[in-house]
């Protein structure tokens, strides 16, 4: 990987780092990478140095600490030493910024993901069971296994799940 960034074209030191970093797991949702929850928002070189941007999905998402230090874990397992991580507000994490293969990675176990882009039903709206597809669900309670779910149960296969809820 990158050992010594000032002898690299900065648009590869870029590409590199990206590719190294979209292998980082989500602490709370480890089927997804931080690239798949869209919490990896930029990798800049400014200086010399590499710059990750991540946004967490909710201010004060305990679990920052932990992408945190696994961000620089990765760098520095290969052999990068000159880095920063900065955490960004603003814009707010939305959950427009989950990849596609993300959905279908929450969905594959048993995460509800929200339905598209722009989905901004309330938590009493319609949600599809990610085990056999029924929209006869009904909410158990607004949180799940982590603040950023609520917990579902499915009328026809009787199952619980937890559901992406959506920002």
């Amino acid at each position: 990987m990158v050992s010594v960034i000032a002898d690299l074209e900065p648009a590869r030191v870029v590409r590199e780092v990206r590719a190294l970093l979209n292998e980082v797991r989500d602490p709370e949702i480890p089927i997804l990478t931080i690239a798949d929850l869209g919490i990896l928002r930029d990798v800049a070189v400014v200086d010399g140095e590499i710059v990750v941007i991540i946004t967490p999905t909710y201010v004060g998402c305990p679990a920052m600490n932990t992408v945190s230090s696994d961000i620089a874990q990765a760098l520095k397992a290969a052999g990068i030493e000159d880095f920063s991580i900065r955490e960004q507000l603003s814009p707010a994490w939305t959950t427009d910024w989950l990849s596609d293969a993300g959905r279908e990675k929450l969905k594959s176990e048993g995460i509800a993901p929200p339905s598209g882009p722009r989905d901004r039903r309330s938590l009493r709206g319609t949600v599809t069971c990610p085990q056999c597809a029924s929209t006869d669900t009904e909410l158990v309670s607004e949180f799940g296994s982590t603040a950023c779910k609520a917990l579902y149960r499915c009328r026809n296969c009787l199952e619980p799940f937890d559901y992406f809820k959506c920002h």
